[in-house]
This record gives C-alpha cells, sequence and structure tokens, in this order.
C-alpha cells in the first residue's frame, strides 16, 4: 500500500522498507500526508479541494526543497518559486528546468515585497512560512495581490498545541528569529486570513506523527551531544537518529491495524502538527 501511494507522487519508483527491518521516517511521515488528502497525482490535487492544472500559473512562497512546486509542474503547471536561501531556490530551479518547458521563475527573496507583477498567480501556496515573519499582515496582504481574482490559496502554519508541547525540549532558537516567533491559535489565523480579504473554503489540522517525530529528534540530538541551531529541517536527513526510526516503525505498525486510520485521525484532532487553510480571492462582484 506504501509503496504504491508513494509512487504516484515521485517520478522513480520508490521502494519502501519491509516494516520488519528499519523505516525511513521521512517516507513514513510521506505516507501519513496522503492518508490526510495530499498529492493526489491522479486528481492532480495538492491537498484535497486544492487542484492543479495546467492552465495554472503556481506562485510556492517560501518554497524550500519544493515539493508543492515540483508537484505542480507534474501537472503541467507554470511555476513561480521563492525562497530566502539562494541554494535552495538554485536546486530547485536546476529540477524544474529538467522536467518542465512552460516559462517558470525561481526568485531569492525574504516577500516584503515580492518582486511580481499584481495578480500573476491563480494558485499561490505558503506552507509552514507565517510563523516566521515578525509582521505577518503585511505579509498576507503581499500573497493576496499576487492572486489573481478567484485564485486559490493553500496556507499552513504549526498547530499551537505541537508548538507548546516541543517548548520543553526544543532549543531556546527554534522558537527565536529566524525561526518560529509566531504561535497561531486557530481563531489568529483564521482572522489573519479573513482580514487579508480571502474566504476560507477549508480547514484541517493534522500531523500527530511529526509533533511525536520532532520530540524524539530533539531528545536524540541532545542525547548525542549536538549543536541544536541552525535549519530543522535540513538537518533532519539520514542516517535518522534510531529513536525517531523506532517511531516510523511503530507509526507504521500502527496504520496497519484494522482501526488504525481511525486512532491516527483521532491523535491528529487531538496533538497536530499543522493547521491547514485552502481560501479564494474573491472576484470583484463579490465586493472586495
Amino acid at each position: 500500500m506504501i509503496r504504491r501511494l508513494l509512487a504516484k507522487l515521485r517520478p522513480a519508483p520508490v521502494e519502501v522498507t519491509p516494516p520488519q527491518t528499519r523505516v525511513s521516517p521521512r517516507d513514513i511521515g510521506l505516507y501519513d500526508a496522503l492518508l490526510d488528502g495530499w498529492f493526489l497525482g491522479d486528481s492532480g490535487e495538492l491537498l484535497k479541494g486544492f487542484a492543479i492544472t495546467a492552465e495554472d500559473t503556481l506562485l510556492d512562497v517560501g518554497c524550500g526543497e519544493g515539493v508543492a512546486t515540483l508537484f505542480a509542474v507534474r501537472q503541467g503547471a507554470s511555476v513561480i518559486f521563492t525562497d530566502s536561501e539562494h541554494d535552495k531556490v538554485r536546486e530547485l530551479a536546476r529540477q524544474v528546468a529538467a522536467q518542465s518547458d512552460k516559462p517558470n521563475l525561481g526568485l531569492v527573496s525574504n516577500s516584503l515585497p515580492l518582486p511580481l507583477a499584481e495578480g500573476c498567480a491563480s494558485k499561490v501556496v505558503c506552507m509552514e512560512v507565517l510563523e516566521h515573519i515578525d509582521q505577518p499582515e503585511p505579509f498576507m496582504a503581499e500573497l493576496v495581490r499576487m492572486g489573481r481574482p478567484g485564485a486559490l490559496y493553500l496556507l499552513s502554519v504549526p498547530s499551537p498545541v505541537g508548538e507548546h508541547l516541543q517548548k520543553g525540549i526544543a532549543p531556546a532558537s527554534y522558537f527565536q528569529s529566524p525561526n518560529h516567533v509566531q504561535i497561531f491559535s486557530p481563531e489568529r489565523f483564521a482572522a489573519l486570513v479573513e482580514d487579508a480579504g480571502l474566504v476560507i473554503e477549508h480547514r484541517q489540522a493534522t500531523g500527530f506523527f511529526w509533533v511525536m517525530g520532532m520530540i524524539f529528534f530533539w531528545a536524540s540530538e541532545r542525547a548525542a551531544g549536538r549543536d541544536l541551531g541552525g535549519a530543522v529541517r535540513d538537518r533532519i536527513q539520514a542516517p535518522y537518529p534510531p529513536l525517531m526510526e523506532s517511531w516510523a516503525k511503530t507509526w507504521q505498525d500502527l496504520l496497519a491495524q484494522p482501526d488504525g486510520l481511525a486512532i491516527k485521525q483521532m491523535l491528529d484532532r487531538f496533538m497536530p502538527k499543522s493547521q491547514v487553510i485552502i481560501a479564494r480571492k474573491p472576484y470583484a462582484q463579490e465586493g472586495v
């Protein structure tokens, strides 16, 4: 099951480690996301309700490794991707050029402002970025400026439950600039989106697997005496700490149980890693 789902997401065949041996936390995390409705290649939906077609221009702000950008490229869309880190933009530009013959653009930018024309995108993605921004309101206004009337937005930020839990073990720098300087309650996140002029169409909160995975990551790093500074996601690479691998194996075994999916969904509601909003930019006749 995991192998088939992962193969739909990635352009090359994917081998998933058998359950009886070590498993990759990233692969299990990806499988967990697929169960939540992410990366639906058959329907072209980055998340269920957020379809991307060959007619779209997708803007990916804070693109990082480019998961959303590359998914859009595989749907035939044009892409604009931005990040504050030059190396990430350069590497993603290389991958996009190898997979697409459409007009595409990569920019190194902190997005205040974005050096782009108003209404340049029909789909806008900004995932796990707003928590890094000192002033999220003007940043959100800039995102809205980029979208055409009717454009769809896919936005996510960490859930406060998971953030507060990590405060007990993560280093202080994790909650300092340039890392997480904002914690959004569900109400504050929704207000930020709506006050910017967007209409919320869908909300969900998921990712219990990664809340626990990050706790095990911090515990392993501390036990090994490693420096806890720097970009966190960039450090979660193979070889993974045995504690994280053990957790990934446990989660895979749970999901294989008859009630595994129901248990996962209950835990996601109880302690999610991320909260997600799909929103739409109204047309002028709708009063905006």
